[in-house]
């Protein structure tokens, strides 16, 4: 049973509900296994829906961080993770801390904001794929006959 665990975060700095006078420069995570460097993913969300997370996540054994800029409002931030564990399991989660004093900070986009679609569209190969499965299966049945 212990073998079938999945990791846990086990530490956070700062530590979930801390109350800082004074926004700390990274957001740690260590966890109860080692982490794929792959695929991590964590964010830092202001009270005014800004990211002040900066740069990509950095994993190191059990631990991912992430750096922040300058905080800016005070109020409460959420840290959001997204990690997979050395056996391949996935963890996500969050916690947060509060900064108790409006610092002058410059925010990071939106966290609101998605993506913006400047991809192809998606239904030419959906129509493909059902062609070549159609093909398939009219090719399989005309060859049993």
């Amino acid at each position: 049973p212990a073998a079938w665990a999945h990791a846990v975060r086990t530490a956070s700095d700062p530590a979930d509900g801390a109350t800082l006078t004074a926004g700390p420069a990274r957001v740690t995570a260590t966890f109860s296994e080692q982490l794929q460097s792959e695929f991590a993913a964590m964010t830092v969300v202001g009270p005014d829906g800004n990211l002040w997370s900066s740069g990509p996540p950095e994993v190191q054994g059990a631990t991912v961080g992430v750096g922040l800029r300058p905080l800016g409002p005070a109020g409460r931030y959420t840290v959001n993770y997204r990690v997979t564990s050395a056996d391949g399991h996935v963890v996500s989660g969050s916690w947060s801390f509060t900064v108790s004093v409006t610092a002058q900070g410059t925010p990071g986009p939106s966290a609101a904001s998605g993506p913006t679609d400047t991809g192809l569209p998606v239904w030419p190969f959906l129509v493909g794929a059902v062609a070549v499965v159609a093909g398939a299966g009219i090719w399989a049945l005309r060859r049993r006959s």
